[in-house]
């Protein structure tokens, strides 16, 4: 059966169960890397890690889900969305099952990319699912299902993960995914409908332009992830950012000479599509990024346990609860363009209000920069996920959700990276202007640090500012911190601003 003929195949019984399995599926893969950054100290003490390969740990997974992400339409033409999906969550079980059962840290690690890249090809075959499963007229409840469920996973990610590690072993942030696992495998292979796989695309795998990808894209990752401590100018970095150029222009002139390319960069001329994965970038950068300095600052600078910090940020996912059905009814009525628009106003305010954060700050003061972005998230990808895939042809949706999916990725791995020389850079300057103040005997600096001018150390006394070095510290990590909330909504409104090149698509709005 030709994947067209899957947009008249909604009357079947098993179409909600086997999207809802594939749903499943992909909420394991994105909650997999939450559950496990909050609880790498554990890991690394369990297995007795050293420090400086404890990143390794999640930039592998990492690595091998963006390299897995665009390989995903490609893979689908070959095995079949059901077949794909039934191999890549068996893949992924096992994995997790292989990491839980790790004593050491190559056997993590390699247990991890598998288990990345298996993860990497559900993420885009979900949102695929949503327009060969599904005609227009009913596009709009599976969109926003797994929609919700993308953007929730991070957000619900350190509450489970801190959870578990604190309740029971940090073993079982990976085997909670073995029963969810077996029960989407069973629902999807018994409720979709089979095709017959086209083995011989594997055949023809153009194994030059796949190295090429792997290359540029792996090495992208690694540089994102040297570039905060070694510098963007360093040796290392620049030759990683050259080698990712090179691979990655030698991987499009290949790819776009190809009459059956492993990844239809062709899309790209599609100005909607395009402009839909710019926007899914940035949100990439503001969703990956919030969901990162929220836990860092809140352990830091607060001091708060991983359950703690889970607790305090599930305020942002209930937010998203309760604007799941109200951006349903909007994208009902509303076209896409001016939905997006609002959607990226009100996160790029969320993201604002959080730049003045004090050493005092907690939930309270995060309660309603939380409920803001919360209520906005679902705007920010459910109208532009239509405006990139609603239109396009059924055997080009496969190839646009693994680029549209893996330009989030990518938005969040830059996005991370920006924030980490923010902090780490203006960290350390921020301190020393503290110092100066503090050795002025400045007023306002001392109230800041929760002193009277009578208690600020002389400088002379060396002992004296040894004792508030730790609060000069917190101080300075807030104030960094700040500066990375105000870039991140300075790239949203950024972001914003591609919306004015987009066309409007009648044909892809949904009739109320």
């Amino acid at each position: 059966m030709d994947q067209s003929d899957l947009l008249a195949d909604v009357s079947r019984p098993g179409t909600w169960p086997g999207f809802a399995a594939m749903c499943l599926g992909m909420f394991m893969a994105i909650l997999d890397i939450q559950v496990v950054v909050t609880s790498l100290p554990v890991i690394q003490d369990a297995l007795e890690i050293g420090a400086d390969r404890m990143s390794w740990i999640q930039t592998a997974y990492l690595i091998a889900e963006v390299i897995a992400i665009p390989l995903t339409g490609y893979l689908t033409r070959a095995l079949t969305m059901r077949g794909l999906f039934v191999i890549a969550t068996g893949v992924f079980t096992i994995a997790s099952i292989a990491c839980a059962v790790s004593v050491g840290f190559t056997s993590l690690v390699v247990s991890r990319i598998i288990q990345g890249f298996a993860g990497g090809v559900l993420i885009p075959l979900v949102f695929s699912a949503v327009f060969l499963l599904f005609p227009p007229r009913r596009q709009m409840l599976p969109t926003t299902a797994a929609g919700l469920l993308a953007v929730l996973a991070p957000t619900l990610g350190p509450v489970v993960g801190g959870w578990i590690t604190d309740s029971y072993s940090w073993r079982w942030l990976f085997l909670i995914n073995v029963v969810p696992g077996v029960v989407a495998i069973l629902v999807a292979a018994l409720s979709l409908k089979p095709d017959q796989p086209r083995l011989d695309i594997l055949r023809k795998l153009d194994w030059p332009a796949v190295a090429l990808l792997v290359l540029s894209l792996a090495s992208l990752e690694i540089a994102l992830k040297e570039a905060p401590e070694r510098g963007w100018t360093s040796g290392m970095v620049l030759g990683l950012l050259a080698m990712f150029i090179i691979a990655g222009l030698s991987f499009a002139w290949l790819t776009l000479a190809r009459t059956r390319p492993v990844v239809d960069l062709s899309l790209l001329a599609d100005r909607n599509f395009a402009i839909g994965c710019a926007l899914s970038f940035t949100l990439g950068m503001g969703l990956f990024g919030s969901t990162y300095l929220m836990p860092f600052f809140l352990a830091f600078v607060r001091n708060h346990s991983a359950f703690e910090i889970g607790k305090i940020m599930l305020v942002t996912g209930i937010a998203q609860l309760i604007a799941a059905p109200i951006a349903v009814q909007l994208e009902r009525r509303v076209e896409a363009r001016i939905l997006t628009a609002a959607g990226f106003i009100v996160f790029a305010a969320g993201l604002a209000m959080s730049c003045a954060q004090t050493r005092e700050t907690d939930y309270a003061q995060m309660f309603w920069p939380q409920v803001v972005r919360g209520l906005a998230l679902m705007l920010c990808l459910l109208p532009p996920t239509r405006l990139a895939l609603a239109h396009l042809d059924p055997d080009k949706v496969g190839d646009g959700s693994s680029l549209f999916n893996l330009m989030r990725n990518l938005g969040g791995a830059i996005g991370l990276a920006l924030i980490d020389t923010v902090v780490f850079s203006r960290g350390p300057d921020y301190a020393q202007a503290i110092m100066d103040k503090v050795k002025d005997g400045d007023p306002a600096t001392a109230s800041l640090l929760g002193l009277s001018v009578e208690e600020l150390p002389s400088p002379g006394d060396p002992m004296g500012f040894m004792s508030i070095s730790g609060d000069i510290e917190q101080l300075s990590v807030t104030w960094a911190i700040n500066d990375a909330w105000a870039m991140l909504a300075l790239f949203t409104v950024i972001g914003l601003l591609s919306l004015l090149l987009a066309r409007r698509e009648q044909a892809s709005r949904v009739p109320p």
